[in-house]
């Protein structure tokens, strides 16, 4: 496989019989083998299955039967998501005696549907507890565009596989900010849909009132059309005359110069000034801990009582903490939830999209995990979501872009609408691509080789 093709091309020389199925395959199993040890995303290669699925699709083709709109077209999973026949470890080796799938998640089965191969699981912080892909059991995974330094959590492999040119897409989850925080630091396209519209079945739950499952593309038209796949709808029309505003206040604070600079681009062309608050964005970004803490405390606390030794320190202190959250506590949370839903959906009667920055800086260093907040150093795998968990608390669809020129390494853009309108974040999405602002980052391949 040719490094960064995308899943519309690969399907397309598929159809067209400019490429093989199985020579495909090959490719990016050769691939991943020879240079996934530089940043580490995969933990379990589907090699076997993998070919033969492949070698079905060339049947197909041999015998001229219409096709599916992905067949041939490799993908991967963070390993939380079921795969038939396969041991679901969620990160963890806690859940290593448990017996295999006994079918796939609801998104695998739909992608397969689709035509679409599923050839690896992806590294993951334990969980999905954490925003940096740093787990004790399964190794660090390392951002491809320079391998010092994070490639983000908790879907980080999943990022990094497509910043690598590993995989045309990949699932994830995110819960407050898993698939925004790595797309941002790997400088791919990601998309958190809204709380709902995507079906959760068979991906290993972490908040049960916040997870959203959703994925990484290397283009923005592999995002769009893979989520309308997933959805197992009819592709909505794109809305033209959109009113567009940027997040300001909570959302304007510690920005690397380079980010600062890339939004102001992005307003200027928007024709954009001022900015919108939303209200008590740090209590909603507490909220949002609180209620992922609690509700990760309580599903785990059986298993703690029984195994604690067997979770990463850092993982089970966490969740202990948060199982041992007052009930009244979690109840206020929610409250303050509902509060800040109608606050946000009010802001929606006068604005169809809002833009936010994802991270606020470029991937930190691997040996220096800080980042500057408040213009002090404080550590990045508890602040790389500080303008990700607000924008969890009331289940709206954010794309997450990677900004174009900004001289660095990858930045990201969080683009957020009302519950249902995701036309909406591919639209202007589009417009931003191609007026240049808005693209995949340059990946360098000698750092991953």
């Amino acid at each position: 496989m040719t490094r960064f093709a995308s899943a519309q091309s690969i399907a397309h020389d598929i159809r067209s019989g400019k490429r093989s199925a199985a020579s495909t395959m090959q490719a990016v199993l050769n691939t991943i083998t020879q240079h996934d040890s530089a940043i580490h995303s995969v933990t379990h290669l589907f090699a076997q299955q993998a070919m033969q699925q492949a070698h079905a699709v060339d049947a197909m083709v041999a015998r001229k039967e219409p096709l599916p709109p992905l067949a041939g077209v490799p993908f991967g999973v963070k390993d939380l998501f079921d795969i038939q026949g396969h041991v679901t470890t969620a990160g963890s080796i806690v859940l290593r005696n448990t017996p295999p799938a006994a079918q796939d998640a609801a998104l695998v089965a739909r992608l397969r549907t689709a035509g679409a191969i599923p050839v690896a699981t992806l590294n993951m912080d334990e969980f999905a507890y954490g925003f940096a892909t740093d787990n004790a059991h399964y190794g660090i995974t390392r951002n491809p565009h320079d391998t010092q330094r994070m490639a983000g959590g908790s879907s980080g492999g999943s990022a990094a596989a497509v910043a690598a040119g590993f995989l045309p897409f990949t699932l994830g989850t995110d819960t407050n900010g898993s698939i925004r925080v790595p797309a941002s630091l790997c400088g791919v396209w990601g998309l958190k849909p809204t709380l709902g519209r995507l079906p959760r079945a068979g991906a290993y739950p972490f908040s049960a009132s916040l997870d959203v499952v959703g994925h990484f593309t290397g283009t923005l038209e592999d995002l769009r059309n893979i989520f309308y796949i997933m959805a197992d709808t009819p592709a909505e029309p794109e809305p033209q005359d959109l009113r567009v505003a940027c997040l300001g206040g909570w959302f304007a604070q510690n920005l690397s110069p380079a980010l600062a600079a890339a939004i102001s681009r992005v307003c200027a062309h928007l024709g954009l000034t001022g900015t919108t608050e939303l209200p008590q964005t740090p209590t909603a970004r507490a909220a949002s801990f609180v209620i992922t803490a609690s509700e990760g405390g309580t599903l785990h606390l059986p298993r703690l009582r029984a195994a604690a030794e067997d979770y990463d320190p850092a993982t089970r202190d966490r969740l202990l903490a948060g199982a041992m959250l007052p009930a009244s506590t979690y109840v206020q949370a929610q409250r303050f939830r509902r509060w800040f839903r109608e606050q946000v959906h009010a802001a929606f009667e006068q604005v169809d999209v809002l833009i936010a920055p994802s991270v606020m800086c470029e991937a930190p260093l691997l040996d220096n995990p800080t980042i500057m907040v408040g213009g002090k150093p404080a550590s990045a795998r508890a602040n790389l979501g500080l303008y990700t968990q607000p924008l969890s608390l009331p289940g709206l669809p954010v794309l997450c872009l990677p900004l174009s020129n900004t001289g660095t390494l990858p930045l990201g853009l969080q683009l957020v609408a009302a519950p249902g309108r995701e036309a909406a974040l591919f639209s202007l999405a589009r417009k931003l691509e191609q007026a240049g602002l808005a693209g995949r980052y340059p990946h360098n391949t000698q750092q991953a080789a």
